[in-house]
């Protein structure tokens, strides 16, 4: 992966082109589930249904796993990954909670105090 100036923000995946092609078959994959019959096939094999998608082992296993945070490091854009936490009757506030390390009720309040502290997640770069 090339170093970009944006790579040394704590806490982020920035969704470039770089991302999008590795992600591509991850995000694919998360675009089948908007039909019912492939939501139901992944459920009732989840291994089985992935293994239909040529993802590497690490995204077959982030998805197993249900690690969102893994999932956009390997390429996932939010907006496709969620469509796999929709087909576990999971809301987005939900996962972005997950994701931040807080309760939905506590990320829910964060959200309406303007978001997380900036303090600390900054690009290095940047000045304080």
């Amino acid at each position: 992966m090339t170093e970009k100036p944006y790579h040394d923000i704590p806490g982020t995946t920035v969704f470039d082109a770089e991302q999008s092609r590795r992600g591509f078959h991850l995000n694919q994959f998360c675009m089948s589930l908007m039909k019912a019959e492939n939501r139901a096939a992944f459920k009732a094999d989840e291994r089985g249904y992935l293994d239909r998608w040529p993802m590497t082992e690490e995204q077959k296993d982030a998805v197993l796993r249900r690690d969102w945070n893994g999932m956009i490091a390997l390429g996932g854009n939010i907006y496709f990954t969620s469509k796999i936490a929709a087909a576990d009757g999971l809301s987005f506030q939900q996962i972005a909670a997950i994701m931040s390390g807080v309760t939905q009720p506590e990320y829910a309040e964060m959200m309406l105090k303007g978001g997380r502290s900036i303090e600390g997640n900054r690009s290095k770069k940047e000045p304080r």
